[in-house]
């Protein structure tokens, strides 16, 4: 057959719209300089440092071989590792769950977090986002075709957000709302206060809560995370999306829950019948072992991400970088210095200094003026980073 006009590819409109992907383009200026041979300090990635504790590796090991695990797993998943989870939340935060009804086993807590919004958001619906806020908000949104409003997190409000701002109008559409602590990019914590605010302002619109906390187990200075779980109404009103990703440096594992109010929990369940067979039975019994396993490896990994969070700061102090330490997660929210964006000075510092930053615009309009940094480094290599940006001369 002849053809008088070459082929083409026509996307959906849903591919069309999706936000450009900030780390992508963050990988390949840092790949750039490195391809020169140039020492690069990447701090501009939140991928863990450090390797899975060797006893998790060997619940692997031993569940490999197990035929069991060679089958399609439940399309939900083993029970037992919402038993295990269930388990953890009790001992962790007092938080009772149903492991059948009130669990869901998640590919990562990345897919949950963009499945919520395909769950539960139509076409011009309303979802609220945090600004500065973790960019997949975004994209679960635009596949669903809703639209965002934004909820500024300001360091004069401790980075929280402000429900009195939210107009009455916005907030009566609104079907959906995020919110993300111990946060990234800030590394701000959020207490029960803020938590029963959140259920109220909720319960009052008709808003769904999504609470973020990947970064649960990172605390500081002596306070641990509070879950928004352990709220009185929170699961009336929302759920929340845990991953072991951070918590026991499993991140290429892909393991993650969605944790809460049933009714959201089925439909997650429901949308992941028809995209998944749930996760390899192997990693699922290691993933059981790492939570009802010794937590150990946990208290100490928080406190390794403290001890170069304080050597940072040490290091900054020095060059006179001026800054609010984060009290949680293992991320730095950093002021760039007079006369630069966000940008511009990443830009700066990795053309000059061979450190990667993550410029704070991709966060959102109100990371604008900021830069995350991840504490992903040896103590040394963080102080270093630090010298090396000193050395442009331009702090003090």
């Amino acid at each position: 057959m002849e053809r008088t006009q070459p082929f083409r590819i026509a996307p959906a409109i849903r591919m069309t719209g999706l936000p450009a992907q900030f780390f992508a383009a963050l990988v390949g200026k840092a790949n750039a300089q490195a391809a020169k041979g140039r020492d690069i300090i990447n701090l501009g990635q939140g991928n863990p440092d450090r390797p899975t504790p060797p006893h998790i590796v060997e619940a692997l090991q031993e569940a490999a071989p197990n035929p069991l695990y060679h089958k399609y797993p439940p399309f939900s998943g083993f029970p037992f590792l919402k038993q295990a989870v269930a388990q953890r939340y009790k001992e962790d935060y007092g938080v009772d769950l149903d492991p059948e009804k009130e669990v869901a086993i998640l590919f990562g807590g990345k897919t949950g977090l963009i499945e919520i919004s395909q769950c539960l958001l139509n076409p011009g619906d309303v979802c609220l986002v945090p600004d500065p806020g973790y960019p997949d908000y975004w994209s679960g949104v635009a596949l669903a075709g809703s639209t965002m409003e934004y909820m500024p997190l300001l360091e004069s409000n401790g980075f929280l957000p402000d429900y009195g701002a939210v107009p009455a109008s916005v907030a009566d559409k609104a079907k959906l709302m995020f919110i993300n602590y111990p946060n990234n990019p800030t590394g701000a914590t959020a207490g029960s206060d803020f938590y029963a605010s959140t259920v109220e302002f909720a319960a009052k619109h008709g808003i769904v809560v999504a609470s973020d906390f990947a970064y649960g187990a990172i605390g500081f200075d002596g306070k641990a995370p509070v879950s928004f779980l352990q709220t009185p109404g929170a699961k009336e009103v929302g759920v929340e999306f845990y991953t072991l990703s951070k918590t026991y440096n499993m991140a290429g594992w892909r393991v993650g829950f969605a944790l809460g109010n049933p009714e959201v929990v089925s439909l997650i369940n429901l949308i992941q019948d028809h995209y998944y067979c749930s996760l390899f039975g192997g990693i699922q019994a290691a993933a059981a072992s790492a939570l009802t396993g010794p937590q150990q490896c946990v208290t100490e990994l928080a406190a390794t991400y403290e001890s170069r969070r304080d050597a940072l700061f040490a290091a900054m102090d020095e060059i006179g970088w001026e800054s609010r330490k984060p009290s949680g997660s293992f991320f730095c929210w950093l002021p760039v210095p007079k006369g630069f964006t966000s940008a511009s000075f990443a830009d700066r510092v990795l053309e000059q200094a061979d450190v990667v930053l993550a410029p704070g615009i991709g966060f959102g309009t109100h990371g604008e003026g900021y830069v995350r940094l991840g504490l992903l480094a040896s103590e040394e290599r963080l102080a270093e980073a630090v010298r090396r940006i000193g050395r442009l001369g331009l702090f003090g």
